[in-house]
């Protein structure tokens, strides 16, 4: 079964809202087994959004419309679905009363808005889709072998609509198998470097199969395959699982949900281990992502943000003739910073971090992007030496990245 999305909203071509709805959709009919193979994006616009419906029909099985089911003249998806499929719009006396009993009930008003009677119209043959978060019922319409499903673009709506009603009704008409998708996440090496490792896996593929993905300094292996049911699925992938491991092992931190502070963090954890931080040009970043992770207060000590030198002196302990002779972005004062924060918080470990974020503060022998990031432990002081290259924030955050990486590294010394 051929699927497509159909995002209505000249707002998501404004980019005033980010589309999660698109998403989410994508995301559970790949669960029902159900391929998406197109998505459109339309302004509220009636000849536009015929155009594309139309387009749509033609090459696909099932359509979801999502958005343009409000109350106002430019909520106009009822009017696209009813000139498309030849459907004229008709009033539902069911779905009216329950409008009208919603705005009496919630807004205590005895007569409810004209405009919000448009929302009871739909195309002839039309089933409706109940709305119990919300004024817009959805309505799905199958005719000549197509079907035609709209929800509105309420996120919260449209989940609840979909689950409650609209997957039942497609699990029905599914081929029985599921999409079951693992995920595999890796740091510390490049997208093009690890399609090079797995590069046999990559051109033998057939089920399951193998896409990468790469944001942020992570890289992410799906792997996918069609199944009768998710065990079934994951024992069709393990082999392949297996053979990536092993070729991959020192990047592939994750599975699936897991990120890399929680991995670093269920480390800490398990080895009952406390960690204290410095850092600089992070600004506290690390500390955050660290953070995010519930019970991170059973191994995170404390965290020393040092951006100035003389906080660098003051709270660490780093010695002035380090910086003038070194400066604050080398090897030496990192070494310095971790050890300090080590020795000050007397904790087992301590990470720290100094660079350049730019976009300015560069010079020819410390270009922005120069970092250095520093693990202090009892037994050793480890110091890496990084250049990145992209915006401000892009800098932070991969330093942030690889900081953590350092931690988590321990865990397989």
């Amino acid at each position: 079964m051929r699927a497509e999305l159909v995002m209505i909203g000249t707002e998501l071509l404004l980019g005033e809202i980010v589309d999660t709805n698109a998403t989410f959709l994508a995301r559970n009919l790949a669960g029902l087994g159900i391929d998406v193979f197109f998505k459109s994006t339309v302004g509220d616009n009636l000849q536009r959004g015929s155009e594309v419906l139309a387009e749509a029909v033609k090459r696909s099985d099932v359509i979801i419309i999502s958005g343009g089911l409000g109350p106002t003249e430019d909520d106009l998806t009822r009017e696209i679905v009813a000139e498309v499929m030849h459907s004229p719009l008709q009033e539902d006396k069911g779905a009216l009363e329950e409008l009208e009993t919603w705005f009496a009930q919630r807004y205590d008003q005895s007569h409810m808005p004209v405009h919000n009677r448009k929302q009871a119209l739909f195309p002839a043959g039309s089933k409706i889709i109940p709305n119990p978060i919300g004024t817009a019922p959805g309505f799905y319409l199958e005719k000549d072998g197509k079907m035609v499903i709209a929800l509105p673009g309420v996120s919260q709506e449209l989940k609840t609509m979909f689950s409650e009603t609209v997957a039942p009704v497609l699990a029905q008409k599914g081929t029985g198998q599921i999409l079951v998708t693992r995920n595999l996440h890796f740091v510390g090496i490049g997208e093009s470097r690890l399609a090079e490792v797995l590069g046999d896996l990559l051109h033998e593929q057939s089920n399951p199969t193998l896409a990468l993905y790469a944001s942020g300094g992570i890289v992410r292996i799906r792997l996918a395959c069609k199944a009768e049911s998710r065990e079934e699925g994951l024992e069709i992938m393990a082999p392949v699982e297996r053979e990536i491991r092993s070729r991959t092992k020192e990047f592939l931190y994750g599975t699936d949900g897991q990120s890399l502070e929680e991995v670093a963090a269920q480390f800490l954890v398990e080895k009952k281990l406390t960690l204290a931080l410095a850092e600089s040009c992070t600004g506290g970043l690390i500390g955050h992502l660290l953070t995010n992770v519930p019970g991170s207060s059973a191994f995170l000590n404390r965290g020393y943000v040092v951006y100035s030198n003389q906080a660098k002196v003051d709270d660490l302990g780093v010695r002035p003739e380090t910086l003038e002779k070194f400066g604050a972005v080398s090897e030496q004062c990192a070494r310095e910073m971790a050890e300090g924060a080590r020795d000050r918080a007397q904790t087992d470990l301590a990470l720290a971090v100094t660079g350049i974020a730019g976009p300015t503060g560069g010079t020819p022998d410390k270009p922005v992007g120069l970092v250095y990031i520093s693990l202090a432990s009892a037994g050793d002081t480890i110091v890496q030496r990084h250049v990145w290259k992209g915006s401000r924030e892009q800098i932070k955050n991969r330093t942030a990245l690889m900081a953590l990486r350092l931690l988590w590294q321990l865990s397989a010394t």
